[in-house]
């Protein structure tokens, strides 16, 4: 699910894009922009994945119930994630500016459209809506502002140069495999053990 939400992020941003300022947009890895294999990251926008946590409030749900004709299943519930998503404008040297307009409208196509669905997506004719749980993705959008001290953090972590960047928090991608942990007969009939005199 997470390669999905990224996938829809990704081709939704591109079609934005589209009809104001045409950018090659990559899903990878900007720490690795001043290594061998970073020459494919130069002059694009890059979306990168810089952490993950589970949504706090969504953690004590009980097994999931899912009542059969004779039986009823029991599954884990989804885990519910948060996805820490970078946006990279990695233009340099002259195209410094080119780096702010398109960072100015990532900002501004996360305003336009901060709520995504498989379904609805341009993407959804690439996607196969027929695997379990892509049909039901859905996620928001919002701005996440760092810190200055948070800032030199994730820089120095990503190895790099700082480029112009914006973070957003993606809330709720669900996960699950829904694989069975029980499964239990119905209870059709109760018989009581007082009798009637």
């Amino acid at each position: 699910m997470i390669e999905t939400a990224l996938l829809i992020l990704k081709s939704e941003l591109i079609n934005f894009l589209t009809g104001k300022d045409p950018a090659n947009v990559v899903i990878d890895n900007i720490g690795l922009l001043e290594t061998a294999s970073g020459n494919t990251l130069t002059e694009n926008i890059v979306i990168t994945l810089v952490n993950i946590e589970e949504e706090s409030t969504l953690i004590n749900q009980s097994p999931q119930k899912r009542p059969f004709i004779k039986s009823a299943i029991y599954q884990n519930p989804p885990v519910f994630l948060n996805l820490y998503i970078l946006f990279t404008c990695n233009y340099s040297g002259d195209h410094y500016q080119l780096a702010l307009r398109r960072l100015s409208f990532i900002i501004q196509f996360i305003q336009s459209k901060n709520s995504f669905s498989a379904s609805s997506s341009v993407a959804a004719s690439t996607l196969n809506l027929n695997q379990e749980g892509v049909s039901d993705l859905e996620f928001t959008l919002k701005l996440y502002t760092l810190t200055f001290e948070q800032i030199n953090h994730l820089w120095g972590s990503l190895g790099g140069r700082q480029v112009p960047f914006v973070m957003f928090k993606m809330r709720l991608v669900a996960i699950t495999d829904r694989s069975k942990v029980r499964e239990v007969p119905l209870i059709e009939e109760v018989i009581s053990g007082v009798t009637k005199d």
